[in-house]
């Protein structure tokens, strides 16, 4: 926040990066690069430029090389040159040339060489160029050597030890607006020094490291437009920095830098040359300064910005910014610093009042002895605060009187970071309605937050209370008077118990959006800790000691934290040693795009705990156990996916858990895999053991394609046999008893004509054993009705008949002859000699197929042969009928019965 606001600042860094080139440090190179038609021959010790680049690069950087001349010759191929940099070599002189070959040339860097003389004929049709540096050489100019360049915007020449800052004798770069002329040997500005800047529209100089000693009148009239003016390093004196400013008095400066000027005291005559300038932003920083007399800015009544960084201010007074009443930003970050030899700084009551349109106060790094319920008063318009890493007494243990002074101003943001706070009483903040920040990380809060610590705090969105030493606890009211916060930050704060409670201290927070608790050491928290935030966007987690609470043998099951949170969009939960991610933990995240559970012991992951996340666009699991990557997992968070990151696992580079995986890896276009090539490594099998996984042969694996797909064939058709088996076996009868009656209530129940039915009286006449009497008239008499009727050898007797005589009036009645077998009938000499006998003759003499078995014992063939001399394969399947020993099945039987005995009586053919 020391840096001064110059407005062209910007446009003078972007011009010098191109003239400069790039200073970051790369890997040694071993050839040019080229991209984007940029040529980059830099640090490959080259004696000339190398004529196998592309014909169409417009930008060829030269530099660090040992050329000592700019070869024209070998830069003819290269006409469409727009940008050259040539720095930091042995040339000694331009070759006129040059521009002659290139003739588009916009930029032409040659810093840090050797030219000494400079005539009118080297650039003379460098008439297209708008940016020259020749900072660091041994420039001796030549006549008129810059009166072409009618389009240059940047001028450098820094550091060539130029005995004056005159350039040329008569008007010349029209277009100039950057002028640099740091580091040289003059120590005088001249009336006419800048008179060939005269017709020019220059904004800018520099004249850092420039020890002017006399400044004559009116030497800044030719370049009275200028806005900005460096002076840094000068070592002027306050007297030539006096003359200074009333050499300005006519200018346009807008912005002006006396950093490092050793001015260690302002008197109220330094600044008096600038009273009537539009002054907006003046840097003082590092100065040493000690003393500021009364009314030393006061001429500044247009002053924006000051800054006084770095200085060793040591008292501040009613008068130290006395006239300063358009100021905006005030820098004192470092400037009231308490040292070993000097006592510490002191802010008089009211020393702040004039700053009445003060917006902004750094305070950063400071150290003052006390502050006063008026240390503040009358700043109206201040709107940001920042006291971090400061030593004030008063801030150790915050009262309603600590910040009294800001009761008037409409502060938005408070900066209280390291500054030793231990507690925070009720109603510290009720004076700051307006606050929307407030910062209060690196302290050392020891207290229990009950609400009433926020209380008046009604707009405030961010509270940042990171990095406390772990000893802040929570109560269910801790957040209840500040509603509309959007950002809370408790990372390293909390005590371990702090988030245990039975009601969440954040359930009256539903606007909140971000909520850090990382580095807490967490191990319980309830299932309801976050219910309520539904606008919650981004959740930190991360090193805690949540394992238990997502393990499946947690008491009570695993603790679903995040059932609460749909509206998450980035989720933290990185060193928590999990070794398991419950099936529901993460359900409901649909629209979560960054999740990171990296560093810790997951290794086999379920199936479905990544099917809600269909929008994830980043997913971090480096550095877990995972060894097999499978489509049942991934496929859907992959399926979106920007960034991946899942390096330093153990993987097992076997077709089943990884085939899946390297195709992906292959096909995917869309995805970014940092450190695929070297940190994604194989652990089994040995013969792939600490390779890539990009080396993996997945043609190894289709060999098993036909046969996996003759495996799923084969295993389909056994499981299929087998379940039809048991089902036959343990449920057939119900399939068989409903397919009767979907059937039958289609078809009709019997396939014989209606006038067979009339011939008869009774639908069955009923053979069985005298034991079986009561069975027979409870299981089979009971279905007669209307619609069957049978006949039983007891009951329906033909009257005035001998036994014989109505048993085969009866049989010839009988459309059917139904015998109950038992072990007991095959034993009665009645029903084997004479009944059955003759119903078998009845059904022979008439031809008729009419015998209906029902077994209620399991009865061997032969043995029903000797006796009945009746087999089963005689009869039809309809017509032999087991009686079932489950009741559930008695229906069942029913159904086949009825069915038996609709049959037609007609011999099957």
């Amino acid at each position: 926040m020391g840096i001064p606001h110059f407005p062209f600042l910007p446009a003078v860094i972007i011009l010098c990066y191109f003239m400069l080139g790039h200073c970051v440090a790369s890997p040694k190179k071993t050839s040019c690069t080229v991209q984007d038609g940029r040529a980059d021959c830099s640090r490959l010790s080259l004696q000339a430029v190398p004529p196998d680049l592309p014909r169409n690069i417009t930008s060829l950087d030269m530099s660090h090389n040992r050329l000592v001349g700019i070869p024209t010759p070998s830069l003819t191929p290269y006409q469409g040159l727009l940008h050259l940099n040539v720095g930091f070599n042995s040339i000694t002189r331009l070759d006129q040339g040059l521009c002659q070959t290139l003739s588009l040339l916009q930029t032409l860097n040659v810093e840090h060489n050797e030219v000494h003389v400079l005539e009118t004929g080297d650039i003379i049709h460098c008439t297209n160029l708008t940016g020259l540096n020749l900072g660091s050489n041994r420039l001796k100019l030549k006549g008129e050597p810059f009166l072409v360049l009618q389009s240059l915007k940047f001028l450098d020449v820094s550091q060539n030890k130029l005995l004056a800052a005159k350039l040329g004798s008569q008007p010349q770069l029209p277009s100039l607006e950057n002028l640099n002329l740091a580091l040289n040997i003059f120590t005088t500005l001249k009336k006419d020094d800048f008179f060939f800047l005269n017709d020019s529209s220059l904004q800018f100089l520099n004249l850092s490291s420039v020890s002017l000693k006399t400044l004559e009148p009116g030497c800044f009239e030719p370049i009275s437009g200028l806005h900005t003016l460096i002076m840094d390093k000068s070592n002027m004196g306050t007297l030539v920095i006096s003359k200074l400013c009333s050499q300005l008095s006519g200018t346009a400066i807008n912005a002006l830098s006396l950093q490092k000027m050793k001015l260690v005291t302002l008197t109220k005559t330094t600044f008096t040359g600038l009273e009537k300038t539009n002054l907006t932003s003046l840097d003082l920083s590092s100065n040493g300064m000690g003393k500021i007399e009364n009314g030393s800015f006061q001429w500044l009544s247009r002053l924006l910005t000051l800054i006084l960084a770095d200085n060793n201010i040591k008292h501040l007074t009613k008068g130290t910014f006395e006239g300063l009443k358009s100021l905006k930003k005030l820098s004192l970050s470092k400037a009231l610093v308490k040292s070993h030899t000097s006592s510490t700084p002191i802010i008089d009551d009211f020393s702040f009042q004039p700053l009445s349109a003060l917006e902004s106060l750094i305070l950063q790094r400071t150290s003052v002895r006390d502050l006063t319920e008026n240390t503040f008063t009358g700043l109206t318009s201040l709107k940001e605060l920042d006291m971090s890493w400061s030593s004030y007494s008063s801030l150790k243990n915050l009262t309603k009187k600590t910040l009294a002074s800001l009761a008037g101003s409409p502060l938005r943001v408070l900066n209280l970071t390291a500054t030793a706070i231990v507690q925070i009483n009720p109603g510290a903040f009720c004076n700051l309605g307006n606050l929307t920040t407030l910062l209060l990380d690196f302290n050392f809060i020891k207290q229990t937050l009950t609400g009433k610590e926020f209380e008046g705090l009604g707009q405030i969105q961010e509270i940042h209370i990171s990095n406390n030493r772990q000893s802040v606890n929570l109560n269910s009211t801790s957040f209840v008077n500040v509603p509309s916060l959007r950002v809370l930050t408790l990372g390293k704060s909390l005590t371990v118990s702090a988030l245990d409670k039975d009601l969440s201290p954040f359930r009256s927070l539903s606007n909140l959006t971000f909520l850090d608790l990382s580095n807490n050491n967490i191990a319980n928290m309830r299932e309801n800790l976050l219910d309520g935030l539904v606008n919650l966007k981004v959740l930190k987690l991360q090193h805690n000691n949540l394992a238990r609470l997502w393990k499946s043998a947690n008491p009570g099951g695993p603790v679903l934290f995040l059932k609460g949170t749909q509206s998450l969009l980035s989720l933290q939960l990185d060193s928590n040693g999990l070794d398991e991610i419950p099936v529901e933990g993460l359900k409901g995240l649909s629209n979560l795009h960054d999740l990171s559970v990296a560093n810790n012991l997951l290794n086999s992951l379920k199936d479905s705990i990544f099917d809600d996340l269909n929008s994830l666009k980043v997913l971090r699991l480096q550095k877990n156990f995972i060894t097999t990557v499978r489509p049942e997992v991934f496929k859907t968070p992959m399926s979106n996916l920007s960034v991946l990151v899942m390096d330093k696992n153990p993987f097992d580079c076997t077709c089943e858990s990884i085939l899946w995986f390297v195709t992906w890896l292959n096909n995917t276009n869309t995805t970014s895999v940092p450190g695929l090539s070297d940190q994604y490594k194989c652990n089994t099998p040995l013969a792939y053991f600490n390779r890539s996984i990009m080396d993996f042969d997945t043609l190894s694996c289709k060999d098993m394609a036909p046969f996996q797909a003759l495996y799923i064939l084969s295993s389909t058709v056994v499981i299929m046999l087998i379940v039809s088996a048991l089902l036959v076996r343990f449920h057939g009868w119900r399939i068989q008893f409903y397919w009767n009656i979907v059937i039958n209530r289609t078809l009709g129940f019997s396939d014989a004509t209606v006038e067979e039915g009339r011939e008869f009286e009774y639908d069955a006449y009923v053979i069985h054993a005298a034991e079986d009497a009561s069975w027979v008239g409870k299981r089979i008499a009971s279905l007669g009705n209307e619609n069957c009727k049978f006949c039983l050898e007891d009951q329906d007797s033909v009257p005035g008949m001998s036994q014989l005589e109505s048993i085969l009036e009866n049989i010839r009645k009988s459309r059917k002859i139904l015998f109950v077998i038992t072990e007991r009938l095959l034993r009665d000499p009645w029903c084997t000699r004479f009944t059955a006998h003759h119903a078998l003759h009845q059904v022979i003499e008439d031809s008729r197929d009419s015998v209906i078995l029902v077994f209620l014992q399991d009865v061997h063939d032969y043995k029903l042969s000797q006796s009945l001399f009746l087999r089963r394969g005689m009869l039809r399947p309809c017509c032999i009928l087991n009686w079932p020993v489950h009741k559930e099945r008695v229906p069942a039987f029913h159904q086949k019965l009825l069915i038996a005995l609709s049959m037609t009586n007609r011999l099957q053919q």
